[in-house]
């Protein structure tokens, strides 16, 4: 990582305020070009009340399948995304990686990119997973070339997969294995 960067620092939501994040995300919600880039569906947002509801459900079962993540600037502890691992396969050991930052002012410093990495090594390390996966829409290079940065290799598509400003676009698959990360990881050393 980038130590000139504010880098991303990651703080679970259990100690995050629920209603800030939800205030955040609805200020996010009203930016269409954040969620054009971060390829998600304004629908899914919750009310600070769901989203606390869900995370207490989740985290009070033996094997949680959703662990979440606000990202913040260490120089101002500023509130800027998020970055989720969704449908953890305990059995498998894998898991689809979510990723946002809704600040403008934070697109292209490595925010994103460095919060990634700091995701996966809590992936790999701590959670113990071995294959981390993603999809983005090929309207997003931005996105498409941080996840290369971190390693992620594209692994397949779904072709003319939605519908956005009157045109249709790809849906990119891409991967990361934990050898695959190791090596990257050791490479950056």
């Amino acid at each position: 990582m980038n130590a000139d960067l504010f880098t991303g620092d990651l703080v679970r939501l259990g100690a995050e305020d629920p209603q800030k994040m939800a205030d955040a995300f609805s200020h996010w919600n009203q930016d269409t070009e954040f969620y054009r880039l971060l390829d998600n569906d304004p629908a899914r947002l919750w009310s600070a009340k769901k989203m606390k509801e869900w995370f207490e459900k989740d985290i009070e079962t033996d094997s949680p399948t959703f662990v979440f993540f606000s990202v913040r600037t260490l120089a101002d502890n500023r509130l800027i995304g998020f970055v989720a691992f969704e449908g953890i396969n305990w059995a498998n050991r894998d898991a689809m990686v979510a990723i946002g930052i809704g600040e403008r002012d934070c697109w292209g410093k490595g925010y994103g990119t460095d919060a990634m990495r700091l995701m996966l090594r809590y992936g790999f390390s701590e959670l113990n997973l071995h294959r981390v996966s993603l999809g983005v829409f090929e309207y997003n290079p931005r996105a498409i070339r941080s996840y290369e940065k971190c390693g992620f290799k594209h692994e397949g598509r779904d072709r003319q997969f939605i519908l956005r400003d009157g045109k249709r676009w790809d849906m990119i698959y891409m991967g990361l294995l934990r050898t695959e990360w190791e090596q990257k990881e050791s490479e950056r050393s």
